[in-house]
């Protein structure tokens, strides 16, 4: 399976995607069901209250994507001690899947 992996802009600052890019490829985490990934492309969401979603989310499918992930940041919050999940996790999960087509994964570790 080909991912995109979507992730929190506030996030990036501090978090390279290392937790995401381990559990995907390994087949772990939020992958276990669907075994290894190949990973097509990281993005962020573009900003609150993820503005670009939809046209990144839609490039990655272009780019051979067949799901696309969320990342924890997304989902659970960011970072785990805090735990602030995005409140618009639910509508760009909707967006991605009704607009853009595609399936995906809600979180990933």
């Amino acid at each position: 399976m080909k991912v995109g992996i979507i992730r929190c802009q506030q996030t990036e600052i501090y978090c390279p995607a290392t937790s995401c890019i381990s559990v995907a490829v390994k087949g772990e985490g939020n992958f276990a069901e669907s075994g290894p990934a190949e990973i097509i492309g990281i993005n962020s969401c573009g900003g609150c209250p993820g503005k670009q979603v939809y046209a990144r989310a839609l490039e990655m499918k272009l780019r051979g994507a067949d799901k696309i992930a969320f990342a924890s940041c997304i989902a659970k919050g960011a970072p785990d001690y805090l735990g602030f999940p995005c409140p618009f996790a639910l509508k760009l999960k909707k967006i991605v899947e009704e607009k853009v087509e595609i399936g995906t994964i809600e979180w990933t570790h």
